[in-house]
């Protein structure tokens, strides 16, 4: 069955490279529970190159977004399963090194026996396409998450740990609010308004319409 590949425009326009997305359905399971997820898949590249940014539940719809080009990279934003379910079929189907912050090997160990091939560090700086994919650790929905900044598209791919609506959920094993909204404060909210932030489900948001709404979050609480 073919996927529904999207493009997405960003504000930013450097030339030549793209962002494709996909959807991915499945199943998320932490504490004892399983949900049913839908989750965002994105491809970022030029017409040779491309990285993918988390592999979640089902290689073939990323590998029809991927459309023949050389995945340089697998950057996973987290452990969580629901965002790994697809990294063994993905890596032997394109030969991809696949990268997650140290922080979050436990998680990944709990559905694949063998690590990581690459460990993501803060300001860590992957280039595809002529354009930089800067590495930003934002610990609090798990230890290890990491969003990747691409300011040459004034684009954010912030994983689970900002949504529209604000943060990701911090109820669970591993997560904590204060340090989600610490991550969020310092490490998000300061980039530019108009950044594009690709989330890790659901819709798309900007910086500028959810910085307005921090202190409502913190009020709010978890």
């Amino acid at each position: 069955m073919s996927a529904d590949v999207t493009r997405v425009q960003t504000p930013g326009r450097a030339t030549g490279v793209r962002i494709d997305s996909v959807v991915t359905a499945g199943t998320f399971s932490l504490d004892g529970g399983t949900w049913d997820v839908e989750n965002n898949v994105y491809v970022i590249g030029d017409d040779h190159e491309c990285l993918v940014i988390d592999a979640a539940h089902d290689a073939g719809p990323i590998l029809q977004a991927v459309a023949g080009r050389t995945v340089t990279a697998i950057l996973l934003t987290h452990g969580h399963d629901d965002h790994i379910g697809a990294v063994r079929e993905l890596k032997e189907a394109t030969g991809a090194p696949v990268h997650l912050h140290p922080d979050d090997y436990f998680l990944y160990e709990r559905v694949f026996a063998d690590p990581p091939d690459t460990a993501l560090a803060e300001s860590d700086t992957f280039v595809v396409g002529e354009t930089d994919v800067r590495v930003l650790h934002t610990p609090g929905h798990a230890p290890g998450a990491c969003c990747f900044y691409v300011p040459g598209l004034a684009a954010l791919f912030s994983g689970d740990t900002l949504f529209a609506g604000g943060p990701g959920a911090t109820g669970r094993s591993f997560s904590d609010f204060d340090t989600i909204i610490d991550s969020i404060s310092n490490k998000l909210l300061t980039l530019p308004s108009e950044t594009l932030v690709l989330t890790g489900h659901g819709d798309t948001t900007t910086i500028g319409k959810e910085a307005p709404h921090r202190q409502e979050w913190i009020d709010r609480g978890h």
